[in-house]
């Protein structure tokens, strides 16, 4: 006795359905890997401290050679292509991050170093005074990769040398020197006055989690409306 639901195929909406669902659950898939991965670094970091620091060589290296790495070099600071990365806040105050070239030994490469906090003046028009060895001095701490893209709330990104935010691609349009493909956040403390709290940084973890999620949750949807718009109650037939 046939049951009192029955189900009505048609060919090219169930096509679609099953692409549908197999492209949510391969997207939310990579999400998920993406997600593990990032976990797994996270986790990385953590350690970063008890691993010994790779040293920073002349010759020009790839990002995820050193990226979430400890690093140390060599080398002199190059003051006239500091840039101060604007609205950055330490304990409710607002000041500056100082990012500052180190000329890597005797080459002429370079690599960018996040020297660290220093307080605004309060007038947007005198920078703060930097305090910069002038000899070769040794810089340590996490070679990172800044991102590509940031959410800027004014077309002026940079006026000068004050900045919104740093990317490498913008900095080398800017400044005319060979560049390591990363930015050394420095720990370790030369005398110079600014302050180096950094935290943790936010590989993004929880996003792509919540990324698989949605995906995950489209795949279902898909297969909840496809199930309630093609399976329906039998019609009575007359006697």
């Amino acid at each position: 006795m046939p049951g009192p639901y029955r189900f009505r195929f048609s060919l090219w909406p169930t096509l679609a359905v099953v692409a549908g669902i197999a492209l949510a659950l391969a997207l939310g898939n990579w999400q998920l890997g993406r997600g593990h991965e990032k976990a797994a670094l996270q986790q990385k970091l953590k350690t970063a401290d008890r691993e010994p620091l790779i040293a920073m060589p002349a010759a020009a290296i790839r990002a995820e050679d050193v990226a979430w790495h400890r690093v140390e070099v060599r080398g002199r600071f190059e003051p006239k292509y500091a840039v101060f990365i604007d609205n950055r806040v330490l304990h409710g105050a607002v000041g500056y991050h100082v990012v500052m070239p180190l000329r890597i030994g005797d080459s002429e490469r370079y690599v960018l170093v996040n020297r660290g906090w220093v307080a605004g003046t309060g007038s947007r028009s005198m920078l703060p005074q930097i305090t910069t060895p002038s000899h070769a001095v040794t810089v340590a701490g996490l070679a990172m990769v800044p991102g590509k893209r940031y959410l800027e709330l004014s077309t002026k990104v940079a006026e000068g040398n004050v900045w919104q935010n740093l990317t490498l691609e913008r900095y080398r349009e800017a400044v005319p020197i060979a560049l390591q493909p990363v930015v050394i956040q420095q720990d370790n403390d030369l005398g110079d006055g600014l302050r180096r709290e950094w935290a943790a940084p936010d590989l993004g973890t929880n996003m792509h989690y919540g990324y698989a999620f949605q995906w995950f949750a489209l795949a279902a949807a898909i297969l909840v409306f496809y199930l309630v718009t093609h399976v329906g109650k039998r019609t009575p037939q007359p006697h």
